[in-house]
């Protein structure tokens, strides 16, 4: 009598008591009461107490939504219990004592703000952050901001700490001192990393329904507590709590609107280009570019008050990468964005954070504008160091000759000056990077003829990639191979390698020097791990010497007390700047490149460009890196539904003869010159801005020359 007055009041105060249906069916018939009346629950117990079973059921709707049984499948997919850990965990089911809150986790970030910190209007600041890590400093001192509208790159070579602000910022680590301020305590902060996090075995619609996380744990703690009602028959008292903890989770229900989920949904399928039967297909089905679309609408889904892109371009296809340039530039989220893609960088920033040593300096504008303000702050920077340099030498040669008799008073003047220089007012000298050199050292030359294909067919089961393609390359020439993902790019060059057998046709090297040196895209992978760093270089450098074999390892970040390190203990990235540098010293003719700037700083890649533009010899690449392919290459190639389009040319001349490449450049440049500053004209510019155009029309003129000139050989040779 006392559990049926308790649910009589309860269903006073509360709408849910009236219905009968499951939580998740109001997907599809709007707002509904959830389970059947507790009024009627206690009736049914007090007059069936003789029954040894439980007779309380959720009675379901006539027509159960579909969305209902996904969402029943990803919020039980990891909370799959027995009876006996049921009965064991009994008192898990309920929220904090005295809370009046579920003790669901809803955090979705490190919604802590700082104190003792100043506050901002909108987005985060870091604010003196520093981190270490084993006694080296990574982080120190750092400040820098994302405000309401702003989409900052963060740049730095690999290690400087790029990801490690990123994990401060959303709270997956602490920053050893200073503080992150973020505009309100409830941010939802989402983080989209490296590795795209999916499950391939659900379906898109369940992937997507994964992001409401929140959500789905209040509909499995729904359905627990609900059952162990209906093992509580016999402790009324239990029960009575049991039914206070399921009115306390169906106010959490309601409030966390359950109903917006499938609209949701259904809304952005179609803006990542999905289309409404792809929901039920399983995520498997999907390349990598897809299923990174897949994770970056989980996150939007999450409705964000700050996205964190982690080198969010990585393994993707060109269109794939337009394709994100374009739906990123629509959202209104405030980004921060870690990439080593520099026409990304270009397409999207409104403000660049360069980390080096430790240090965090900001420049208005994309990564263009970057280059040019990071040179006049260093001829600035250094103008100022020497100036003061110039003057601290002065007043030493002052003080040296007043030092003696009567002019001592003079000399102590002038060692209080020179003590404010140095103390005080000391200007830091500007840390100007060494750049790297390498040269891809060349065993002879060449016949004229490098790879000749002919009449080659060549697929996977039922998918066809190759049918009658023809291909020649001669010498000196230097190849991009373009296509999306899985059109066979990476097959081309292992049938070039000989590591792929045709179905028909042939793939032939020439018969004179050709000797190729092949870097794949898991060339870390193939490394011998039970080798130490400098023994795995060593093996494959022909005539180099061994202090010039630990030079290039210095300069790849390998430290002398690494080099006898084994590869197996090696990180991932470790891995493949060590594979990079096997890769560098051996001798060939051939250079077959398949994504060989994955995982490679910006400094790597100019020195890559440097190196690949000197080299004598062919060089056969598959890149998505479009600002590197436009730096090396002579002619382009496209995969396309299983031939070779060729275009002897640049990469501009592949844009102006492709009309849909040329479309795509021409709408991202105009979105470009509408966000950036308007030029300005030479007489106004600074003498660093001046040098920094200067430096690059003039390696755009070297790169120019250097691809007629291999041109002019090519015609020269036949």
């Amino acid at each position: 009598m006392e559990l049926a007055l308790k649910a009589q009041f309860m269903e006073l105060r509360s709408s849910f008591l009236a219905g009968a249906t499951p939580v998740c069916h109001s997907f599809a018939a709007g707002r509904r009461p959830l389970y059947r009346s507790l009024t009627s629950i206690a009736t049914t117990i007090a007059t069936s107490s003789s029954l040894k079973t439980p007779v309380v059921h959720p009675t379901f709707l006539k027509h159960p939504a579909r969305i209902w049984s996904k969402l029943h499948a990803v919020a039980t997919e990891t909370s799959t219990t027995t009876l006996e850990e049921e009965d064991e965990d009994i008192e898990s089911l309920f929220s904090d004592n005295g809370s009046g809150q579920s003790d669901i986790n809803y955090r979705r970030g490190n919604n802590k703000n700082s104190t003792g910190a100043s506050s901002i209007s909108s987005g985060v600041r870091l604010e003196n952050v520093s981190k270490s890590y084993k006694g080296a400093t990574i982080l120190k001192n750092i400040n820098w901001e994302v405000k309401k509208g702003e989409k900052v790159g963060l740049v730095g070579v690999n290690g400087a700490g790029k990801t490690t602000q990123l994990r401060i910022i959303s709270g997956l680590e602490e920053p050893d001192s200073g503080n992150v301020i973020k505009a309100k305590n409830d941010m939802k902060i989402a983080f989209l990393s490296q590795e795209f996090e999916v499950v391939s075995t659900r379906t898109v619609k369940e992937e997507f329904l994964s992001a409401f996380k929140e959500e789905m744990e209040v509909a499995a703690r729904l359905e627990k507590v609900q059952k162990a009602i209906e093992k509580s028959v016999d402790d009324l008292e239990l029960m009575g709590r049991l039914l206070d903890e399921f009115d306390l989770l169906q106010r959490r229900a309601q409030a966390v609107d359950l109903d917006e989920v499938d609209v949701k949904i259904s809304k952005l399928m179609p803006e990542l280009g999905f289309a409404p039967e792809d929901g039920d297909r399983l995520v498997a089905s999907f390349s990598g570019g897809w299923q990174m679309r897949m994770s970056l609408g989980k996150i939007l889904l999450q409705d964000p008050d700050l996205l964190l892109l982690d080198e969010p371009t990585n393994h993707l296809d060109l269109d794939t990468i337009e394709w994100l340039e374009g739906y990123l530039n629509k959202q209104d989220v405030p980004m921060v964005i870690i990439s080593h893609d520099r026409a990304f960088l270009d397409q999207l920033c409104t403000k660049i954070v360069e980390t080096d040593m430790g240090v965090s300096r900001t420049y208005e504008g994309n990564y263009s504008e970057y280059v040019i303000a990071k040179a006049a702050w260093i001829e600035a920077q250094l103008a100022a160091w020497e100036k003061q340099q110039k003057e601290i030498e002065q007043t030493r040669d002052l003080i040296s000759r007043l030092s003696a008799g009567a002019n001592a008073g003079r000399a102590s003047t002038a060692e209080k000056k020179l003590e404010k220089l140095q103390d005080e007012e000391q200007v830091e000298k500007p840390f100007i990077r060494k750049q790297m050199k390498i040269r891809f050292p060349e065993r002879g030359r060449s016949g004229r003829s490098v790879v000749t294909v002919k009449g080659l067919e060549f697929g996977y089961e039922d998918e066809v990639l190759f049918k009658n393609a023809d291909l020649t390359i001669e010498r000196g020439e230097k190849i991009a191979i373009l296509g999306p993902n899985g059109c066979g790019k990476s097959t081309l060059l292992k049938l070039i390698m000989g590591m792929e057998t045709p179905d028909g046709g042939e793939v032939l090297l020439g018969d004179h020097n050709v000797l190729p040196n092949y870097f794949e895209q898991n060339q870390a992978e193939a490394l011998d791990l039970d080798k130490t760093v400098l023994e795995t270089v060593a093996e494959v450098a022909e005539d180099w010497r061994l202090d010039d074999i630990k030079g290039l390892l210095g300069r790849c970040n390998f430290k002398a007390d690494v080099l006898d390190r084994k590869v197996s203990f090696l990180s991932g990235g470790e891995k493949a700047r060590l594979a990079f540098c096997k890769f560098m010293v051996k001798p060939s003719t051939l250079l077959v490149l398949d994504e060989p700037t994955n995982h490679l700083d910006i400094p790597t890649k100019e020195m890559l460009e440097e190196a690949i533009n000197e080299y004598q010899g062919t060089v056969i690449t598959v890149s998505h890196d479009r600002y590197f392919i436009k730096q090396i290459v002579n002619r382009v190639l496209e995969v396309k539904d299983g031939i070779l389009q060729d275009y002897a040319g640049d990469y501009n001349y592949y844009l102006e003869k492709n009309l849909e490449a040329r479309e795509r450049e021409l709408e991202r440049e105009a979105e470009l010159d509408e966000k950036s500053p308007k030029a300005k004209a030479k007489s106004k510019m600074s003498k660093a801005e001046r040098e920094a155009r200067k430096k690059q029309k003039m390696q755009a003129f070297q790169a120019a020359k250097q691809k007629s000139k291999g041109l002019k050989n090519a015609k020269r040779w036949k």
